[in-house]
């Protein structure tokens, strides 16, 4: 098949598919014509180029994923340098949901401190700081 028909196949550009294939990620074949052209495998591999960037892997977190498929493995996260991916990516996510749970602890505790020192009746929109414990 030709590169469009593979973006319309795997729902992405002809451009994104040149880049993938110039970031190594992607190979085509040359028809006689100069063509590029892809095969069932290629559809395989930008499916999961395009599902790892959807939950947040960067284009070179996938080279060990695109590396497992070429291998011949059923999925590209079959293989231990892609579980390493996954576990560093997980590692990463859960630093920065710690880094957020300390920002919204340490903001809710500045806004109950400031609705304490409020010394005009309570307005029954504000949130008291009982409700945010």
């Amino acid at each position: 098949m030709r590169i469009g028909e593979l973006a319309q196949r795997t729902g992405t550009t002809t451009r994104a598919l040149r880049f993938y294939e110039a970031q190594g990620l992607l190979r085509a074949g040359r028809a006689a014509n100069g063509y590029r052209e892809y095969d069932e495998d290629d559809v395989a591999l930008v499916a999961e180029i395009t599902t790892l960037r959807t939950v947040g892997l960067s284009l070179d977190d996938t080279r060990p994923f695109v590396d497992c498929l070429r291998a011949g493995h059923g999925t590209g996260d079959s293989c231990a340098d892609s579980l390493a991916v996954y576990r560093r990516k997980l590692a990463e996510v859960d630093a920065c949901l710690a880094r957020l749970g300390a920002v919204r602890a340490e903001l809710a505790g500045k806004l109950a401190e400031a609705l304490d020192r409020q010394d005009f009746p309570p307005d029954p929109c504000v949130v008291t700081p009982e409700e945010l414990r």
